[in-house]
């Protein structure tokens, strides 16, 4: 990771504090139909164990599939103050949310079924890491889900995200550069679908199977 341009926990907490009231404004709508396609190719089982990545305020919760065991997290408790409302409006009792930190989560190894991440890759200070915890608490053969803005692979756009990188990445928000395939390469993940999505397609999907392999370290990303 280019050290230059990462987020601070510091800098997300503050940032995520100060939008938290006005974030379903600009995040639902948007991006409603990325979150309704990474609920679907999930395929959600009856009997399994659900964990969401930087649930938010939890936009997603409408869209899971009734009575599921999900368990949501976030680094930011206002963001989560938020989620619980929304739970409390769905009456929904089989959902538990956690302030935790991605980089280091609490629980054991091969605990949930499917693990979502979205729109919440690009919004944390060690990318890889996250993956990688992700990793390790998502059961073999069970369902990874990334949903994330990358890295645009056109060249005109994509020197245009590197040049407004440290301006955004600044406001601790997000990242916008951040390049795909090495990093699902360093997180060790494989992906078997892509797909774009939202507004232009310019947001991506990624659907990967756990593996039961063991990878090295994590190395930096060179953008």
């Amino acid at each position: 990771m280019d050290t230059r341009q990462q987020l601070s926990h510091k800098s997300i907490k503050r940032a995520y504090a100060a939008v938290s009231p006005i974030y379903d404004l600009f995040f639902d709508r948007i991006f409603l139909p990325g979150r309704v396609e990474a609920i679907k190719l999930s395929a959600i089982g009856p009997e399994d164990r659900v964990l969401e990545v930087g649930i938010g305020t939890g936009l997603n919760l409408p869209l899971y599939p009734l009575h599921r065991r999900l368990v949501g997290m976030d680094f930011s408790e206002q963001m989560l103050r938020k989620a619980g409302d929304r739970a409390r409006t769905l009456n929904a009792a089989h959902v538990r949310l956690v302030v935790m930190d991605a980089m280091q989560m609490g629980f054991q190894d091969n605990c949930f079924d499917h693990v979502f991440a979205t729109y919440v890759i690009s919004a944390v200070p060690d990318p890889i890491q996250v993956l990688r915890e992700i990793k390790r608490v998502c059961r073999p053969k069970g369902h990874i889900i990334i949903l994330n803005h990358f890295k645009s692979e056109h060249p005109v756009m994509g020197r245009l995200e590197r040049l407004m990188s440290p301006l955004i990445t600044r406001t601790g928000l997000f990242k916008p550069d951040l390049p795909l395939t090495p990093l699902l390469e360093q997180a060790g993940l494989v992906p078997d679908q892509i797909h774009r999505v939202n507004l232009l397609n310019g947001w991506r999907l990624i659907r990967c199977t756990n593996s039961e392999e063991t990878y090295p370290e994590a190395r930096p990303i060179i953008n």
